[in-house]
């Protein structure tokens, strides 16, 4: 008899193994997929209640940096206007309730998700739908902050931005892209950005 461990466990198997295939589309096409495309790739049903267990596995590793925050506040403050790209499966209310929890929604000026877009990072087209949500025209006037020196670096100034790299991350090889962005900054605690950004006026 199989028991029902054994059906989560061989489900976690495949959801893994799933990620890997979506994230080598995004990585070499820049297509983006959702996680109803997850379930479909790894065989599972879309069981709501596998779902759930999905979303609560990855819940404790949501939590927004204590330093965003007193950072969207500052950059507000200066006239600069707060925007989020990311590069995700997951649908753009999971991200919101996430902000919201933390406090920071209300900071926001526009985000966009690529489960809800047909690109993912580092597609130009990604980028260009960001600064369309915050409404600014010229990329040249965009800092981009990411961990990711392929999908966040490279693909920023690829879309002609200037990038912050925080180097907090380890990528698995798998998800590692063809080039590697020059970064224009380096920072090692998110709050940090602020005055680099006062820097570049």
């Amino acid at each position: 008899m199989v028991g029902a461990d054994h059906d989560v466990e061989v489900s976690r198997e495949r959801l893994h193994a799933a990620g890997d295939t979506i994230w080598g589309r995004s990585r070499d096409q820049q297509q983006s997929v959702t996680v109803g495309d997850l379930f479909t790739t790894a065989g599972l049903e879309h069981d709501p209640g596998l779902l759930g267990a999905y979303f609560e596995f990855w819940e404790p590793h949501t939590l927004t940096d204590p330093e965003v925050r007193p950072l969207w506040e500052q950059l507000r403050a200066d006239g600069i206007k707060v925007g989020v790209l990311s590069h995700t499966i997951w649908p753009r209310r999971f991200h919101r309730d996430i902000f919201e929890r933390d406090g920071v929604l209300d900071l926001i000026d526009g985000d966009v998700y690529s489960s809800e877009i047909p690109w993912t990072k580092p597609s130009p087209r990604a980028f260009r739908a960001a600064r369309e949500a915050v409404g600014v025209e010229a990329p040249a006037r965009c800092v981009y902050v990411g961990d990711r020196l392929f999908d966040d670096v490279w693909g920023a100034q690829d879309a002609g931005m200037r990038t912050i790299h925080v180097p907090h991350s380890t990528i698995p090889a798998h998800q590692v892209g063809h080039t590697e962005g020059t970064r224009d900054a380096v920072v090692r605690r998110i709050g940090e950005v602020a005055d680099i950004v006062r820097g570049w006026g």
